[in-house]
């Protein structure tokens, strides 16, 4: 299955058009926070327990602009799919396809190059060193890529990736970007936020020339721990960033 032409959400059932809604609103986001680049990278969230059926983003649409209904319907398991007039991305295709194939509790898959984590994955050691609050938040969470050999286009390279991030929740892409995973749009595009926040931090510091404050392995575990309380904070936050754009242009739940 395959669907690209604009729907309604009279069409289709209120769970999936509620999470249409929450992925078209990360993409305006994303955008407003400068993390977009062109009208490349992708979000996508699964809609099948098997991760087999997705959401994602059309081939080339800008995120800024991008509404509810025009969201992909996507069967992983469809041999078809790149060969039709409304395939997606070759390389959207290749890497969320097969991570939702292959780790079905990856829900949501929010994949940029946001700017700070993009310099972070540069570095010839791009780990998240646990040098605040934020930067500790990610301890034990984040797994790194170092393979990169290209852009992805072959399902190979989605196999390679889906093996890279593990049981971690954030897969660091040395000399790529980054990609987030969680149960729902919300708290993906938390971890996202505070990634990027995160890497500000830390690239920042290394920019300071001085020596890092790196915590203890003991003290990292223990504030990550602490953020766990925070998990609903996720929820709050990006419902009052919807009640934003829904003052500013709601044209995203289309």
């Amino acid at each position: 299955m395959n669907i690209a032409t604009p729907i309604s959400a009279s069409a289709i059932h209120a769970d999936e058009w509620a999470l249409r809604v929450d992925l078209a609103a990360a993409f305006r986001l994303a955008a407003g926070f400068d993390w977009h680049e062109s009208v490349g990278n992708h979000f996508s969230v699964a809609l099948s327990a098997d991760g087999g059926r997705f959401l994602m983003n059309p081939r080339w649409k800008h995120f800024s602009t991008i509404r509810a209904s025009d969201l992909l319907l996507l069967d992983a398991g469809d041999a078809e799919t790149m060969r039709r007039p409304n395939a997606p991305d070759a390389s959207a295709w290749c890497i969320h396809g097969t991570i939702h194939a292959r780790m079905p509790a990856a829900r949501v898959l929010l994949h940029c190059h946001p700017p700070y984590a993009t310099a972070l994955a540069s570095l010839k050691d791009p780990a998240m060193k646990p040098v605040d609050q934020n930067t500790a938040r990610f301890f034990g969470l984040v797994g790194v890529d170092l393979g990169f050999s290209g852009l992805a286009d072959e399902a190979e390279e989605g196999i390679r990736l889906a093996e890279a991030f593990g049981t971690h929740q954030v897969l660091l892409m040395g000399n790529h970007g980054v990609t987030v995973t969680a149960a729902t749009v919300a708290e993906a595009f938390e971890h996202l936020y505070f990634f990027e926040r995160a890497s500000k931090t830390l690239m920042l510091a290394y920019a300071s020339g001085q020596e890092l404050n790196v915590m203890s392995d003991a003290v990292a575990a223990k504030t990550a721990e602490g953020w766990r309380a925070y998990n609903d904070m996720a929820f709050a936050h990006f419902e009052q960033l919807k009640a934003m754009l829904d003052r500013q242009d709601p044209s995203y739940r289309d």
